[in-house]
């Protein structure tokens, strides 16, 4: 039998919480300022009134968005502690269903006989094991980190930050609003695509598809908002 030296490397990405928080505050960040400041564009001319608009929405963007993934995240952890209490009345009032419940999950696995039995003596013999295993077999649920709504919060509110100074920008160094918009959109499609490519690669996906998309996402929605703001203007 030949013998491998090379040490195997496990490459599974393990930062999905955190990705996925940059990817809510990000891509809302660079959209929904760009709309705005597009809308504005379509009615007015002045620049400085489309700075001032935009960074009061992104102020007041990031602290809704940062105070959502709070309460979210905090909601999560109520929940996981809420159904762990009664997963632990359970397993202490009822323990022969839940050796059941038990026995039913490993033998989903194919698990039989005697390496059936022992494998559910092992589980039910720690009560806090056995309502671990619960959690996550039975419920689907892992224990949440006690910083993550705080960790949450923050991060959510500072890609929101992050991405919705991008499309100002511009603004902030042409008078007109015009001529601003035109190099605003070029900036954030371009932001948009290159978040969109590492979105893909660090979640597995293609980077190009998810660049496709999220560059549409974002054109979409300041496009739509353009248009609003010329057919009020007209009216």
């Amino acid at each position: 039998m030949p013998v491998f030296s090379k040490q195997h490397t496990e490459a599974h990405f393990t930062a999905s919480a955190t990705v996925r928080d940059i990817v809510i505050g990000m891509s809302d960040g660079l959209t929904v300022p760009f709309a705005l400041a597009a809308g504005i564009s379509g009615a007015i001319a002045s620049s400085h009134i489309v700075v001032t608009a935009g960074i009061a929405e992104v102020a007041a963007g990031a602290i809704a968005m940062a105070l959502g993934g709070y309460l979210a995240a905090r909601t999560d952890a109520e929940h996981y502690r809420s159904e762990e209490r009664r997963e632990s009345d359970e397993v202490e009032n009822i323990p022969e269903a839940e050796r059941a419940e038990v026995r039913a999950i490993f033998a989903s696995y194919g698990l039989d006989g005697s390496v059936l039995d022992a494998a559910t003596d092992a589980i039910s013999s720690d009560p806090k094991r056995w309502v671990d295993f619960m959690m996550q077999w039975e419920l689907g649920l892992e224990r949440p980190d006690p910083t993550r709504a705080f960790k949450s919060g923050a991060t959510i509110g500072a890609s929101y930050v992050i991405g919705g100074l991008i499309p100002l920008l511009p603004y902030m160094s042409i008078a007109d609003s015009a001529r601003a918009l035109a190099t605003s959109a070029v900036l954030t499609m371009i932001a948009l695509a290159i978040f969109g490519g590492v979105k893909g690669r660090l979640t597995g996906g293609s980077p190009w598809k998810s660049a496709l998309q999220t560059v549409l996402i974002g054109g979409v929605a300041s496009g739509v908002a353009f248009l609003l703001a010329k057919a009020v203007q007209g009216l």
